[in-house]
């Protein structure tokens, strides 16, 4: 089957480009059809943005498989395999599902009778676990209603995982992006370095994957001008779960003749053998880690699993200090160094540079995590090498090395402790919350924010250091 590298990149950049191409018309469909919902409690995000997004990403899905079945080293994997054609039904069911909770909304108890369905539609056409590798027994078979119900449930779960990290601005397609690209370069290994044909279409659904959340991602960013939505999130789960499920269940761990030498050069061979048992865990780690927290915050509260709240890990990062952008590049951080970590241990599994490294990197994103809660000192000398915020403020409330400023206005106080200015301020769309600007300006029915047609603030509003908030 040579060496597909280039029309495994080839795949990837059409995917991309298709779905960032369709992502424009899509958001104004998005807009015409009134698929922007009020911004809720546990929001971020401070304008009505459309959602709808996965739309543009299954299309590039489609765009991605039409190129891989007619490329000359592809085509193989449609020609010996009818997991493709698996993956797009499941994935059109879910998509489809998807779609209509983005628009009218959908009860979280038939979202999940259709995750399972589309689920059960793939293990109909082929696509399903059929042995687990189990340390210390080898490959174990299982029964057709076992392999189901597995399937089913790691579909369930790593949708619903990617579902609920989905909450800032490129959060869930960045981390999705790297738990594919981790999980590319391991399936390609077991194919290529193995000469394993049974690896062939996860490779190809990572490939794939690359490309949608690649695509999606520059229109995503913070500030977002669109979002997934659960057409988009749920779609992206679908597919990752379908590579992990792929090459799980389906590459038989005897061809890879890893049983022959010592007892203890087999265990360390077998090791790609027994990752995948892992690995569609820890691609989705830090998804699944929130997943299983939110479960058990709700139902200690006496709330349904599925009440939607603000106690996930981004909005915790929000709340220790740190901004929107670092919030997402900080679970960038752990989702690669969970997925990247996983892989590299299952090439060389007995260094002892590879756990130090880890543990290296696991410091450095704690120290990281933990950043806003140390005040920083920086010398006098270098004052003017950083930001305002990390100088030392002297007592008059500016920073050090600032020049003086035009002394404030008088600020009256009401009654009650609120300070009031002597002229009301006006509103500014994009800046508040439509139902505290219209209250303020004293206007009935204003919108939530600024339409996602008009002009869109950019940052929001920042205090001047040193100025009562």
């Amino acid at each position: 089957m040579g060496q597909p590298v280039r029309e495994y990149l080839l795949t990837l950049c059409i995917t991309a480009a298709v779905t960032y191409l369709l992502t424009g018309p899509v958001r104004k469909f998005a807009i015409a059809a009134g698929a922007m919902p009020e911004i809720r409690a546990r929001d971020v995000h401070r304008e009505p943005t459309p959602r709808l997004g996965g739309i543009a990403m299954f299309g590039g899905l489609c765009a991605g498989l039409l190129v891989a079945a007619h490329l000359t080293n592809l085509k193989d994997v449609f020609e010996l395999s009818n997991e493709p054609r698996a993956l797009l039904s499941g994935a059109g069911l879910i998509w489809l599902l998807g779609v209509l909770d983005d628009k009218w909304g959908v009860d979280a108890l038939i979202k999940l009778g259709g995750q399972m369905i589309a689920a059960g539609v793939m293990v109909l056409q082929g696509l399903t676990i059929l042995w687990l590798p189990v340390p210390g027994v080898g490959p174990v078979s299982l029964t057709p209603w076992q392999g189901t119900l597995l399937t089913v449930a790691l579909v369930v779960i790593t949708i619903n995982a990617v579902n609920f990290v989905d909450g800032l601005d490129g959060l869930a397609s960045g981390m999705v992006c790297i738990a594919a690209a981790a999980f590319f370069m391991y399936a390609y290994r077991i194919w290529y370095g193995y000469g394993l044909e049974a690896a062939a279409p996860a490779t190809l659904f990572a490939a794939i994957l690359m490309g949608m959340c690649l695509g999606f991602l520059p229109h995503n960013a913070h500030p977002a001008r669109i979002f997934m939505g659960d057409s988009g999130s749920m779609l992206i789960g679908l597919v990752l779960a379908a590579g992990a499920i792929s090459i799980t269940g389906q590459v038989d761990p005897d061809a890879m003749k890893l049983f022959e030498g010592s007892e203890q050069a087999a265990v360390h061979a077998t090791v790609p053998v027994y990752i995948p048992l892992l690995l569609p865990l820890t691609v989705i780690a830090v998804p699944f880690a929130d997943l299983v927290l939110a479960i058990v915050r709700r139902t200690w509260r006496g709330q349904s699993p599925f009440a939607a709240d603000r106690g996930h890990l981004h909005h915790r990062l929000l709340e220790i200090g740190h901004s929107h952008s670092r919030a997402v590049l900080i679970m960038y951080f752990w989702s690669a160094l969970i997925a990247f970590g996983a892989v590299a241990y299952s090439v060389n599994s007995a260094g002892v540079w590879f756990v130090l490294a880890i543990v290296a990197l696991s410091g450095v994103g704690l120290v990281l995590l933990l950043l806003p809660r140390f005040t920083p000192r920086v010398p006098h000398w270098a004052e003017a090498f950083v930001p305002p915020r990390y100088r030392r403020v002297n007592r008059t409330g500016r920073a050090a090395g600032q020049g003086a400023e035009a002394p404030a206005e008088p600020v009256a106080v009401a009654a009650g402790g609120r300070s009031a200015s002597p002229e009301p301020e006006p509103v500014r769309s994009g800046m508040n919350g439509g139902t505290n600007g219209a209250a303020n300006a004293g206007v009935k029915g204003g919108v939530n924010g600024a339409t996602a047609i008009g002009d869109r603030s950019r940052f929001s509003h920042r205090r001047r250091i040193g100025t009562p908030q």
